[in-house]
């Protein structure tokens, strides 16, 4: 996998990677070079006092040593950027996927990893394709060279070399297994205290109401040293490895002068001769440490690359149909046939055999107790769940074959919990329409019995909303919600529950608003209040998710004992007789 995604996301930057291996195969040339050029200083120029030689040559050093520094500066920065692309073009892809993602698929992640995948994990995979194509030509051209040129300087010292660079290799790979685990386990443990920040974050009012800051505080503390102790095992392993391999570093250069001394001394090998051999094995050995320190990043770029992998290859049960029915030849209808659906992993359906139609302009209410199955069902019409058997229609169309850049265009959702975005109150509406007037906006927020307090905020539509709408109350945070969803405009509104925060009065009001302004948008209406659905054409009653009732308020009366039940524990036994 991790192959994959970087010849995926690297190849777009090919000619970046061009330039990368033509500067670090001319900076590595160069390195080579330089030793001996060193050894020619000393064994021609020193030995024989030749000063111009000396300065001929040395000269020479400096040009070669200023074109390695500016080769190695220019192939860095290629390499940056072709990284850096990498890793936008996948937080891209990964974004755009988790965005096609049914809510089956962002539960079975999790938003904490997903988030993390996003993040964490491809700045790991965008390390590694920086640090590989920095070194991919440099370090084995810098190995395999500086052995040639080390043997061509001396062959009787090339043993050490023999000896060195095995033992490196060994040492390396015997630590980097022992980290592929621990890197794994690291990812997950990262996942956990992401997961724990966010839950805490967003509960941070339930919390405080119940009195928990110290359990969560504790909740915390065990996920953060839970990945410190994996933190510490894998720095144990990094403390344990560089001074490892400067050791061998240090024993070998020690070897090189106490072998090469005695030969020197011998007249068997010249001074300059030593040196240069000396430079060889310090480059031979930095090359060998540059593809370890490569190689060491790979096992934690593996696991995260697999993580990426499974989001990006992770089949959604969100599919668009390759042939989507765009045009829904019955704008405003609604029908739901004998409809079931199962969570996964469920041993019972949470909805059974649900069957009922909203002609265009009707409204439709669904009552029942908690857990009856709403809001699911509610869910099923724009597919944030796809249905397990039976089928929903929209428009006339079942909604697994229409469009859904149509299906979605059809359908207004207000959600139970309403979400505002970080902006302003008129970025925040046309989230529904973007092109939408802002004559528009103020018709949807006197609708939404809105207009009132967002006149009186500073700036009007302009007024700031915070992340989550927190700098507005529970009650506006919905009416700014039904705003939105009546500026996009659909032929049908779904409301699930989204009146629940909002007293009678304004309940009522805001119910006379959309029946009279908007005649013709079917509303499909989740209500706990029977207040609030006692006008509708239809009522939907729901129990351990089937339909037990269907009617109007009245024949509901005479006929379903759950709806009597409701009636009579919220408006009193005479209402419900």
């Amino acid at each position: 996998m991790l192959a994959k995604l970087l010849v995926r996301y690297l190849k777009p930057s090919g000619w970046l990677l061009l330039g990368v291996l033509l500067f670090q195969f001319a900076a590595a040339l160069a390195m080579l070079y330089l030793p001996s050029l060193n050894a020619d200083i000393i064994d021609n120029g020193l030995s024989r006092g030749d000063t111009d030689y000396i300065w001929r040559t040395g000269t020479l050093m400096l040009t070669v040593s200023l074109g390695q520094i500016v080769a190695s500066i220019i192939a860095t920065y290629f390499a940056a950027k072709a990284a850096m692309r990498a890793g936008r073009d996948m937080r891209d892809d990964i974004f755009a996927r988790v965005s096609g993602f049914s809510e089956r698929e962002v539960t079975g992640f999790g938003a904490g990893s997903l988030i993390t995948r996003n993040t964490n994990d491809v700045q790991q995979v965008q390390m590694l394709a920086m640090m590989s194509a920095t070194f991919l030509v440099s370090a084995p051209l810098l190995a395999i060279g500086g052995i040639i040129l080390a043997i061509e300087q001396s062959i009787s010292l090339s043993w050490i070399i023999a000896v060195a660079v095995p033992v490196l290799l060994v040492v390396a790979a015997l630590i980097i297994a022992r980290m592929v685990p621990l890197f794994r386990s690291y990812q997950g443990k990262l996942d956990a205290v992401n997961r724990v920040m966010r839950e805490q974050l967003t509960g941070i009012r339930v919390i405080r109401a119940f009195v928990r800051e110290p359990i969560e505080e504790e909740r915390f503390r065990e996920a953060n040293t839970d990945i410190m102790v994996v933190g510490r095992k894998v720095g144990s392993l990094f403390v344990v490895l560089f001074p490892a391999v400067m050791l061998i570093l240090n024993v070998t250069v020690v070897g090189v002068i106490w072998f090469g001394g005695i030969q020197v001394d011998a007249g068997e090998v010249q001074i300059g001769t030593l040196f240069a051999f000396m430079q060889y094995v310090m480059i031979i050995l930095s090359g060998v440490m540059m593809a370890s320190f490569m190689t060491l990043m790979i096992p934690r770029a593996s696991v995260s690359a697999e993580r990426i992998g499974e989001v990006l290859e992770v089949k959604s049960t969100l599919e668009r149909p390759a042939d989507g029915v765009a045009e829904l030849p019955e704008p405003g209808s609604v029908e739901f046939r004998d409809v079931t659906f199962t969570y996964p992993g469920a041993e019972h359906p949470i909805l059974s055999d649900v069957s009922f139609s909203a002609a265009p302009g009707e409204t439709v209410a669904i009552v029942g107790s908690t857990g009856a199955g709403k809001t699911t069902l509610v869910s099923l019409m724009p597919r944030l769940f796809d249905v397990t058997g039976g089928a929903v229609l929209v428009g006339g169309v079942d909604v697994r074959r229409a469009d859904l850049d149509a299906l979605w265009s059809t359908i207004g959702l207000v959600p139970q919990r309403p979400f505002l975005f970080s902006g302003t109150i008129a970025t925040n509406l046309r989230f529904g329409r973007e092109d939408a007037t802002d004559a528009e906006l103020w018709r949807a927020l006197e609708i939404a019995q809105a207009s009132d307090f967002v006149s009186q905020m500073e700036g009007g539509l302009d007024a700031r909303i915070a992340q989550g709408g927190t700098n507005v109350s529970g009650g506006q945070r919905q009416r700014l919600a039904i705003a939105r969803a009546i500026v996009h405009d659909p032929h049908v509104l779904v409301f699930d529950d989204s009146f629940s925060a909002l007293d009678l009065t304004t309940d009522a009001r805001l119910r006379q608003a959309l029946w009279r302004e908007l005649p013709d948008v079917t509303k499909i209406v989740v209500a706990q209040r029977v207040s609030t659905i006692i006008d509708a054409d239809r009522i939907v009653v729901l129990d351990d998710g089937g339909v037990v009732g269907l009617g109007t308020h009245e024949e509901l009366l005479e006929t379903c004992r759950t709806y009597q039940e409701i009636v009579e524990s919220q408006l009193g036994v005479e209402a419900a007789r």
